[in-house]
Formats: C-alpha cells, sequence, structure tokens
C-alpha cells in the first residue's frame, strides 16, 4: 500500500515491520512496528508517528493553512525559540512561516470583559490591560507611537513579560494580509518574524518581530510603512517615505512652515497653498512638496547609472560620513539637507574605503548622449556649473556645459568648433551669428559692478562668453536662451567629425587632456596598488595565524580522539574480564 503525504515529496510504501537499523524521521527513533518509507531515499516514518500529526491545520497566528514536514534545526515563528523536535508546521503557501507543533496547535482563550485580557494574532501571550500610570513608559510595536500619546478612551494591552504592547485601536484596526498594496502586487501576509531584516520601502531595520511579507518575492515592510495611507488619498494626513526614518506629516497652517523651509528634493520654498509634507519628529529641516514626493520612488531601490557602473545607488536624506558630500557630475557641494543619490558601497566592506560618489537628484537625470571626435566617452550637457571651467575658452562655466564626466573635461556649447554659426529663432526676426561681445568696452571691463544683459531674458550675462547677436538690430542671445536652435542643429550637423579634424588646435588640446588624464589615472592606479598591497599583505598574515591556528586544533582534535579511544578499549577489555 502507498500514500501520498505532504510531508514527504515521493509516494510512501507501508511496511509490516521497519529496518530497526534505520531511524525514524519524525521523533529520532530506531524504526519498529509498522512504518512508512520512501523506495527512492532514505527516508522513513513510523505509523504511529504520522497518525498522530495531522497533515494540514490552520493556526490562530498565520492567516496560511499550515502542513506538517520534517526539516533541520531552525526557529519558530510564534515563540521564536529553536524548533528541536523533527516535526514543524510550514505555510503551506510561499510564505517562511514555520512553527513548533504545539505553538501552532495552540487554542484560542476567550476571556470574558472583566478580564481585560485579549488573546491576539500578534504575540503568544495573552495581552492585559495596561495601567494608567504605566502608558508613560511602553510604545506600541504597530504605530510606534508611546502609548500615553493616545487618548484616554484608547486603551492599551500588553504583555509584561515580553515588554510587548499594542494600543486597542491598533489591534483592531491591524489587517492580516494586504491586498493591492502599492508598494507590491502579491499580496502581503503579516507575520511575526525571530529574525530582524530591513524594510524594502524604508531600507531601516525591522526590529519589532513583526512586518507584511511576501515570501514568494522576499519583501518585507515594516507594519507602519505597510499601514500607512498613499499620498493620492485626499485625507492622507501622514505619510511614509524610505529617504527619512520619521514619519511625514502634512503642514496644516502656514505657521508650521516657519523661516522660508526648502523642499529636500527640489530646493525650492515651500510656501502655501503647495501641499506639503514635514518630518512629524525634531528634523525641523525635512520638507517634501507633495508634487516633489510623487515624482520619487516610492521605496528604496538599488539604482544604476553610467557615471558609477560598478556600484549601486540609493537616495540619502542625511550624510553618512563626515565627509561633504560634493556631485560628481557637475562639481558642485550637496546640501546636508538635500535629497541625493549616493553610492554607499565598499571594496573590502570597510569605511576606509567606502566609495564617496554623490549627484544631486537633478544631476542624476543627466546621461551621457554626444559623441565628441577623438574622445572615448561620450559627453553629458549639464546646466550652469560655475564651479567649472571650459577647457577651451577657460571662461566659468556659467551656462550649458558639455562634460566628460569621467575625464573630467567640460567644454562650453559654444565652444565646439561645429557649434552653428548662424541660428534662427523665434525671440528675434533675423539671423543670429555666433560671435564675442561686439563692444569693445565689454571685452575690456574689468569693473565688478559692470552688468551685461541678453536681450531675449533680460538677465545679466557674463561678457566674456561667446553670444548670438544681430548686427542690425544690435540684438544679444545668451546661448542658453537659444539653445534649443544650437543643439537642433548641431545634432544636425554631419561635418562635425571633419570640423574638428580640421582644427589643429582643438586637435592638439584634446591630445594634451588625454595625457594629462592617462597620467592622473597612472598615478591614481599605482596608488590604489599600493594600497591592495598592504592590505593583502595584512591579510596574508591574518591567513599564515589562522593556518597555524587549525593545525594546533587539528593535532588537539586527533590527540583527544586517540586517548578516548585508548579509554574505550582499556573498558572494553575490563568489562571483557
Amino acid at each position: 500500500m502507498k500514500i501520498q503525504h505532504v510531508i514527504h515529496h515521493h509516494p510512501l510504501s507501508f511496511i509490516e515491520q521497519g529496518n530497526t537499523m534505520r531511524w525514524c524521521e519524525g521523533c529520532g527513533e530506531y524504526l519498529m512496528g509498522p512504518t512508512y518509507g520512501c523506495r527512492y531515499c532514505p527516508y522513513f516514518l513510523h505509523k504511529s508517528c504520522l497518525d498522530e500529526h495531522k497533515a494540514e491545520v490552520q493556526c490562530f497566528f498565520h492567516p496560511c493553512p499550515l502542513t506538517i514536514s520534517t526539516q533541520s534545526k531552525a526557529d519558530c515563528f510564534v515563540c521564536f525559540k529553536q524548533i528541536t523536535s523533527n516535526f514543524v508546521y510550514k505555510c503551506k503557501l510561499s510564505c517562511r512561516f514555520r512553527a513548533h507543533v504545539e505553538c501552532a496547535l495552540k487554542p484560542v482563550v476567550e476571556y470574558s470583559d472583566e478580564e481585560y485580557t485579549i488573546q491576539h494574532f500578534t504575540h503568544l501571550h495573552p495581552l492585559k490591560l495596561v495601567d494608567s500610570n504605566q502608558k508613560d513608559e511602553v510604545i506600541c510595536s504597530i504605530c510606534e507611537e508611546l502609548c500615553s500619546s493616545s487618548s484616554s478612551s484608547n486603551s492599551t494591552y500588553g504583555c509584561m513579560e515580553c515588554k510587548f504592547f499594542l494600543h486597542k485601536s491598533c489591534m483592531k484596526s491591524i489587517p492580516r494580509q494586504l491586498i493591492n498594496h502599492r508598494i507590491h502586487p502579491c499580496t502581503l501576509i503579516f507575520i511575526t518574524f525571530p529574525f530582524w531584516d530591513e524594510c524594502d520601502c524604508c531600507g531601516e531595520r525591522i526590529v519589532s518581530h513583526m512586518r507584511f511579507s511576501c515570501g514568494a518575492c522576499d519583501l518585507n515592510l515594516h507594519v507602519k510603512c505597510a499601514l500607512f495611507p498613499t499620498i493620492d488619498s485626499e485625507d492622507a494626513k501622514e505619510i511614509q517615505h524610505f529617504s527619512h526614518p520619521h514619519t511625514l506629516a502634512l503642514v496644516q497652517n502656514n505657521e508650521e512652515y516657519g523661516s522660508e523651509p526648502r523642499c529636500v528634493a527640489c530646493a525650492q520654498i515651500c510656501l502655501p497653498p503647495a501641499p506639503t509634507f514635514r518630518c512629524s519628529r525634531s528634523c525641523n529641516h525635512f520638507f517634501l512638496h507633495k508634487s516633489c514626493y510623487v515624482k520619487l520612488p516610492y521605496k528604496s531601490i538599488n539604482f544604476k547609472h553610467p557615471f558609477h557602473p560598478g556600484h549601486s545607488l540609493t537616495i540619502t536624506s542625511l550624510p553618512y560620513n563626515h565627509h561633504i558630500r560634493t556631485c560628481y557630475a557637475c562639481c558642485r557641494g550637496i546640501d546636508s539637507t538635500l535629497l541625493a543619490y549616493s553610492c554607499r558601497e565598499s571594496e573590502c566592506n570597510c569605511r576606509e574605503y567606502e566609495c564617496k560618489f554623490n549627484l544631486h537628484l537633478d544631476c542624476y537625470k543627466a546621461l551621457p548622449s554626444i559623441t565628441f571626435s577623438g574622445h572615448q566617452h561620450l559627453l553629458t550637457l549639464l546646466e550652469k556649473t560655475p564651479d567649472l571651467s571650459c577647457h577651451l575658452c577657460g571662461v566659468k562655466c556659467y551656462n550649458f556645459v558639455l562634460r566628460c564626466v569621467p575625464c573630467d573635461i567640460n567644454i562650453h556649447l559654444q565652444c565646439l568648433p561645429s557649434a552653428p554659426k548662424t541660428i534662427k529663432h523665434k525671440s528675434h526676426l533675423y539671423p543670429l551669428t555666433l560671435t564675442k561681445s561686439p563692444f569693445e568696452y565689454e571685452l575690456n571691463s574689468n569693473e565688478e559692478n559692470d552688468e551685461f544683459y541678453c536681450d531675449v531674458c533680460e538677465q545679466k550675462r557674463n561678457q566674456r562668453e561667446l553670444i548670438y547677436y544681430c548686427v542690425d538690430c544690435k540684438f544679444i542671445a545668451e546661448v542658453k536662451c537659444v539653445f534649443s536652435a544650437v543643439l537642433q542643429l548641431l545634432s544636425k550637423d554631419e561635418s562635425f567629425d571633419e570640423e574638428i579634424t580640421k582644427d589643429n588646435v582643438t586637435q592638439a588640446k584634446i591630445q594634451n587632456w588625454h595625457v594629462e588624464n592617462l597620467q592622473q589615472k597612472h598615478i591614481k592606479l599605482h596608488k590604489r596598488r599600493k594600497e591592495l598591497k598592504a592590505k593583502m599583505k595584512e591579510i596574508e598574515g591574518e591567513l599564515g595565524d589562522v593556518t597555524k591556528e587549525i593545525e594546533t586544533t587539528t593535532d588537539l582534535l586527533k590527540m583527544i580522539a586517540q586517548n578516548n579511544l585508548n579509554n574505550s578499549q582499556l573498558h572494553y577489555i575490563s568489562s571483557s574480564n
């Protein structure tokens, strides 16, 4: 007779008398009497052991059905203690939930109102009403707020033994599962978990032993992250974003804005009536426009970028070390109060060698896309980088600049040999010609207070930069104000490579850049090799010490084993006599 049982993936055959040289996978005892066995693998169970355990049960602490199994030692998801017996109940579906047999079958106790005790699926032990005087010292494990901060009508229940406390309102409102969640398309199951893990929404460690989880996708969320209302909810007064450790509360009145606070995403001043969220705790600098929130990723993701292909980037809100953060693309400093893409990886898991790569949110969007003849990398178009100077004209890059990020090369758009000499733009009736300032007094002016303007935007301009000019009308346009027309003609210019080839000066400068960059790279590689050699020497020394210790312990173990063997032989001889 054969049976197919959930406890084993092969059919089990009935055996009248088990082989006494084998043992039962359930109780661990040698086989005696009626037994079930597998003909394909050495798997045997006493019939009595199999009959004693239901194949499938429903557990109070887990919404999915549980099936009986035999497995190696693990921790119980209910009591968090090690499962020492071979029998264990585990989730029939994709959850990682497993429990002692006694925990899975623990009966639910109904308590009367007079007993002020509740049995809840979030905790193994009954939860008793907490005295109002003790509420100041305890925190609700669901909302993570002080229990004393709730209204007097919202009572608190807890387990004093485990220091576990819940608001009654939180107990009643927490669901066993979440369907169609904004963060994940699969159903999220509430589980208690014996280990710490990271929340896939906020990136912080989950220490409460409670989470919403998708076992199939290995996704875990803080309870508070899973239950926070979405930004699309009209009545959402509080939200959670992984870029900040605290909840964000909607600013209710103008006074809450304080003195010209800036949005951590766009750096613009937050003023009513634009809906704005701010840190609900003590982080006075953290303000986030609702409109900016919806543009950010809603969960912590590792991003890849061509400027830094070796490592992944993560959005961070605070400096993670004592160094001032600098954007790798535009070379400007990053305000420590603003969000930025940062690399937290290192080559050897050591903070000393931690990567210092950072990007502004806007610079992250810039991608290398423009070919420059004679150069191995694509160039990236950036706007307003006054900390950089053009390698062709030497003037600061106040407007658009083409930049090779790996080689740290910067070229004004108008300084390219292939920049269009004449353009048509909607801002002026007649064609505009690329030229230096036509006014000699502009070129010779050294006065800091002198102001020169663009006729398109009517803003101050840098008199040292090339402009587009109409001779008849004395009309001056900065390159940034006619940028669309310049870029359109630049992309259509098929003689781009040819013009650069004919320009010996540009070619010479390009060659010099390559030589300088190769020299700098050569120096950096030598320095890095020296660091790695020192690290290798240190590791080799440590490896030698460990090898010696292994040899010593091996000799000791052999000696102990030999002594035990000698003692057992002496015992056998004496017992025989």
